[in-house]
């Protein structure tokens, strides 16, 4: 275990912790508080991500996350359940995925589930922290919901500093294949629903957050959760943009990016075939749906980001018509590099829509393609092979994710490569 005197003081003093939701947020945020000492009682809906903290092994792939999973389970600190139970702390990290309307509004049925699953186990004392990206306002919502299932308590929008259950939102501020690392050392933004609520929050983040903890209200944090995620997407619609003007003058984007991040005032990111992930590919229309009329940028931002995906579709499309029993491989499905996070990742849709439309004349290929739900696979309908059978079948390879695993295949002699995020250069 972690602990220092002054992490087991601190935990001591901060009593049990439950954690709603071990996916990966809310696993690696369990695992980290059992480690310092916190008898930490995880809950999910999943039988098998239950069984498998049980076990003491972790059932998404993050570093040494397996590891720490297991001490902390051998330790006696950590042990998952799929129904609530009382604690003295509760950290809901939930989806809230974007709905399917005009402007992606925001579902907060899972957060509600949530909070409804805590609210008969809630007593005077305890604090509730919703860690989940929301729109402004959800930490309000859950603090009317309680009040609603639990008339016996007051909760800080009825009564203030002298609410019996302190309420508050900590946004997670984590990538994948840094989970443990970030969560130890990122500055974290502490929005409580009164002062109060904020530091007694805050306090418990102290156990094991090495980083600054910012205390401000729970709307301002909500806001500031979004804003980071919008802030990266445009940035990216930026450089997903100029790929395709670049495409069209047949000028290389990467060379271009390269030579205009030479002035001293310009970090322009590259581009890819998209953007994924359960974040900057869904937060920022939580900002639109709140003010439609006012966030265009932010709108235009997600729709370039979504064109570039289309706009990959085509090229290789254009390539399968010039070659027309050539075969494609689609290396990487993936959303980013080298991690088996899945959610939203453009690769995937490219992969799943030539699949569907050209069936076994596209291979797919990932590093990561054992953690793919089986359900997705056949849903997408791909044809999963080895990386080596894959370049050696295909006559085109698309280059979707660049996992560090494809470095081996550097020679592509005869092959027709588009390669949408600069990775053989």
């Amino acid at each position: 275990m972690n602990q220092t005197p002054e992490s087991q003081q601190r935990s001591a003093a901060s009593g049990t912790l439950s954690v709603i939701g071990l996916g990966y947020i809310g696993l690696p945020t369990a695992a980290m508080f059992a480690s310092n000492g916190v008898h930490v009682t995880g809950v999910d809906i999943s039988q098998r991500a239950v069984d498998a903290v049980n076990s003491g092994t972790a059932h998404i792939e993050e570093g040494e996350l397996d590891e720490l999973v297991g001490r902390c389970v051998g330790a006696g600190f950590l042990r998952a359940t799929t129904s609530a139970v009382a604690a003295d702390n509760f950290i809901i990290a939930v989806p809230t995925p974007a709905g399917h309307d005009a402007n992606h509004s925001p579902d907060v049925s899972y957060v509600r589930a949530a909070g409804e699953s805590i609210a008969p186990v809630l007593k005077k004392g305890d604090l509730v922290i919703l860690e989940s990206t929301s729109p402004v306002g959800t930490t309000g919502m859950l603090s009317e919901l309680f009040a609603a299932a639990r008339p016996d308590l007051r909760f800080p929008h009825q009564a203030g500093e002298n609410a019996d259950v302190c309420i508050a939102y900590c946004p997670e501020r984590i990538i994948p294949g840094r989970m443990l690392q970030e969560l130890v050392e990122n500055d974290r933004i502490i929005g409580g629903m009164t002062q109060r609520c904020a530091v007694r929050a805050s306090d418990l983040y102290k156990i094991f957050v090495r980083g600054t903890c910012h205390l401000a209200d729970d709307r301002t944090a909500e806001m500031v959760k979004l804003t980071e995620n919008a802030f990266r997407d445009v940035n990216i619609a930026f450089a997903n943009e100029l790929s395709m003007i670049c495409a069209g003058l047949g000028v290389d984007a990467w060379k271009v990016v390269e030579f205009a991040n030479r002035h001293p005032r310009v970090n322009i990111l590259n581009p890819g075939p998209g953007v994924g992930g359960h974040c900057i590919a869904v937060d920022p229309w939580f900002i639109v749906a709140t003010s439609p009329e006012r966030a265009k940028l932010i709108r235009a931002a997600r729709e370039i980001n979504d064109a570039k995906t289309e706009f990959v579709i085509d090229q290789v499309e254009h390539a399968m018509a010039e070659l027309p029993d050539a075969k494609v491989a689609c290396l990487g499905l993936s959303y980013k590099p080298d991690v088996d996070d899945f959610r939203e990742s453009p690769a995937f849709e490219i992969a799943a829509r030539l699949s569907a439309h050209h069936g076994a004349r596209v291979l797919s290929t990932d590093p990561y393609a054992h953690a793919l739900p089986e359900e997705a696979r056949q849903k997408a309908g791909l044809t999963i092979v080895s990386p080596e059978q894959a370049i050696k079948d295909a006559t085109i390879i698309v280059m979707l994710v660049g996992h560090t695993a494809f470095r081996a295949f550097s020679s592509l002699e005869g092959k027709r490569v588009l390669d949408t995020v600069g990775y053989w250069r």
